[in-house]
């Protein structure tokens, strides 16, 4: 049953990110820590989390950072395409998300409905993955599922915040472990310097592209089509394609030179 989370599932949410205990310490370095938590129910799917603190980035900008999508086509470099698709409340929408696996891997999709609340100087972003009947999978996509994903921003003051990144996602597609490992120990470090970095340069990009439009915090200035919940259905992994990549070796893996010259300039 889909349904619009509520103030339980938040709290959930920020309880999971501030509290460590059942946690596995996978990475810490340059500001940045990840954990990870196996899943009794799960031997492919687990939970990961992220923690960065951002100097002179108030929490703010960060949100401003994460909901705005014309900014994400300027610093996402794995992103192939973002939209939304509808809203639901004032504070809940469907999207589509797509980004680049580095090859031989297939690209993953994604349609999730997502939700947003403010705690005063602290915010919250989560979502799930569902079926949308005009966004079925693709046949050049594997289709991931969200099963939760979400940030969790804690202001430290006027110009500095922690962001908190909790990610439990099937990326469907029998994947070889070292690829899960790469990860947790490679990919997501990367990608929250490289958020951190598109916040530092957000405030003079945003002065010059619509400055004022910030549906995400005017919702009055939000004009996509509403969406009944009745359209939609929680999307479960075992309905979906699996394909079979658990014979990539990690010799073959093709990482792009723009990713190398990111982890370079990191």
């Amino acid at each position: 049953m889909v349904h619009i989370p509520d103030d339980s599932d938040f709290n959930s949410f920020r309880e999971q990110c501030e509290n460590d205990e059942g946690w596995l310490p996978q990475y810490s370095k340059g500001g940045v820590t990840v954990w990870s938590r196996e899943q009794e129910e799960s031997k492919t799917v687990k939970k990961l989390k992220i923690r960065i603190t951002c100097r002179d980035v108030c929490a703010e900008t960060l949100y401003d950072v994460l909901h705005d999508t014309n900014y994400r086509k300027k610093w996402d470099s794995n992103m192939i395409e973002t939209f939304d698709i509808g809203r639901l409340t004032v504070n809940a929408d469907i999207g589509y998300y797509s980004w680049k696996c580095p090859s031989p891997l297939k690209n993953r999709d994604f349609v999730t409905l997502r939700s947003w609340l403010p705690l005063g100087n602290d915010y919250i972003i989560i979502n799930y993955s569902v079926n949308h009947p005009k966004y079925p999978p693709k046949k050049d996509f594997v289709r991931a599922v969200s099963l939760q994903t979400g940030y969790l921003i804690k202001s430290l003051g006027a110009n500095s915040c922690i962001l908190y990144y909790l990610t439990q996602v099937d990326p469907r597609g029998s994947l070889p472990k070292w690829v899960v490992n790469k990860v947790s120990q490679f990919v997501a470090p990367k990608a929250m310097k490289k958020i951190y970095k598109a916040c530092l340069k957000y405030p003079d990009w945003k002065r010059k592209h619509n400055p004022n439009y910030k549906p995400w915090v005017f919702p009055e200035q939000n004009t996509l089509p509403n969406i009944n919940l009745s359209e939609l259905s929680v999307q479960h992994a075992d309905s979906l394609e699996n394909i079979d990549e658990s014979g990539v070796s990690e010799e073959k893996m093709h990482i792009s030179d723009e990713e190398d010259n990111y982890s370079k300039e990191s």
